[in-house]
């Protein structure tokens, strides 16, 4: 039986060396790729939730970073993708309900989310708008994997209770990992501080997106007859359409036959009214215009009476074009807008407030209305241009940081 036993343990050791000889094997070849992976391309991932607002936003930005990473953008096919893929950015549809919550979207979501980083194995993520941050961003802190954040307002999730303990929650739970969250304006990074989502160390404020000043050149206030104003945006509730639309028809109630231009896609709910404004002269449609400028250049005023905002780049670029504004007294507006020297400021949800102001407007001269463009010009060039925000978030974003290492991703 001793004899019997000699060659088997012979035949163990043979194994035993044999393996050992194999995993030194997957150690060197480990190693050779450890060290290719210092050489090649690093992988940036953005997730958003819409393509072309994020080219229009953000290009600039991801014209930097693709300068030094290899760039994925991951959002909702809907317009915009052929922008990206035309700079030779890959692209990746990942669908989702921007504005209504669904348990199983969500988790589909969530799913699709999962395969992209199984598949794109990024470095790097950047995550814009609560969906993304939330969802993409807890993915990221599950898989230790590098991630900035951008907060671009508040929005409803914070306006009733129940919904804003349940974004609370959501925050939390995502950004426990989270490198730094960007801000467009102070008050929403303060409301993250009071709600303990966030320490203040991560908290970076930035000056919203931006403007380019070289693509919004400032052009000479032109009066028109009648006075146009211009509202840019969705046309929704919580932009303070019904309170434009209720201003608007006390002013020709009163005698100021006023021209309302109307850019952007409208709810189901607005047709009819829309429809009764545009029959009865007080109104201009357009729909949803891919390049607002030549609307800029030829109103007298740009008016956004929203109910809550992270930092309106509409604003910006009608500052940046010479541009009197009116807009609520909220955060995100307010600081794009000085009283009474780019513009005017009136209260958010008030309709009677929204009347003073345009009234207001109109009762000033040409000479006056054209000192508050200018003087909003001069504030965008002072604080908003975007070659600074977007130098800042590189600095930021290209900083070298001790980061955990990710875990592997698996579909």
């Amino acid at each position: 039986m001793c004899k019997s036993k000699i060659p088997r343990f012979s035949a163990h050791l043979l194994h035993l060396a044999l393996f050992g000889r194999f995993v030194s094997k997957k150690r060197e070849n480990f190693a050779i790729n450890e060290n290719f992976s210092e050489y090649r391309r690093k992988k940036v991932l953005i997730a958003a939730n819409h393509f072309y607002m994020l080219y229009r936003f953000r290009r600039e930005l991801i014209e930097d970073l693709q300068s030094r990473y290899e760039v994925v953008v991951a959002a909702p096919f809907q317009t915009g993708e052929e922008v990206f893929e035309s700079m030779g950015i890959r692209c990746t549809e990942t669908k989702m309900q921007r504005r209504r919550v669904q348990v199983l979207s969500e988790l589909r979501l969530l799913q699709a989310y999962k395969r992209v980083l199984c598949l794109e194995k990024p470095d790097l993520v950047l995550t814009y708008a609560i969906k993304p941050n939330v969802y993409m961003g807890f993915l990221c802190t599950c898989y230790r994997i590098p991630f900035y954040a951008t907060v671009q307002g508040l929005g409803s999730a914070f306006q009733r209770p129940w919904l804003s303990c349940v974004a609370t929650f959501l925050y939390k739970l995502s950004f426990l990992r989270v490198q730094n969250v960007f801000f467009e304006n102070q008050s929403n990074a303060v409301e993250f501080c009071r709600r303990h989502i966030l320490p203040p160390e991560k908290e970076v404020v930035l000056h919203g997106a931006g403007v380019d000043l070289n693509r919004y050149i400032y052009t000479p206030y032109t009066a028109h007859d009648p006075p146009r104003f211009l509202f840019v945006g969705r046309l929704m509730r919580e932009k303070g359409v019904e309170e434009l639309f209720c201003a608007v028809r006390r002013l020709w109630t009163e005698g100021f036959h006023v021209h309302l231009q109307l850019l952007g896609f409208f709810e189901e709910q607005y047709r009819q009214e829309v429809d009764r404004l545009v029959s009865g002269g007080m109104t201009e449609f357009f729909g949803f215009q891919k390049e607002p400028l030549p609307f800029y250049q030829n109103c007298d005023c740009v008016v956004l009476p929203s109910y809550h905002e992270g930092m309106s780049n509409v604003l910006l670029e009608a500052a940046a074009v010479g541009r009197p504004i009116i807009a609520s007294d909220i955060p995100g507006c307010r600081e794009a807008v000085e009283h009474s020297k780019t513009g005017l400021l009136c209260r958010a949800k008030d309709a009677d407030s929204l009347y003073v102001a345009m009234r207001a407007f109109l009762a000033l001269s040409a000479e006056q209305k054209a000192a508050l463009g200018q003087n909003g010009r001069r504030k965008m060039e002072r604080e908003f241009d975007k070659a600074s925000v977007v130098a800042e978030t590189l600095r930021i974003v290209t900083a070298e940081k001790a980061a955990p290492q990710p875990r592997r991703v698996t579909a």
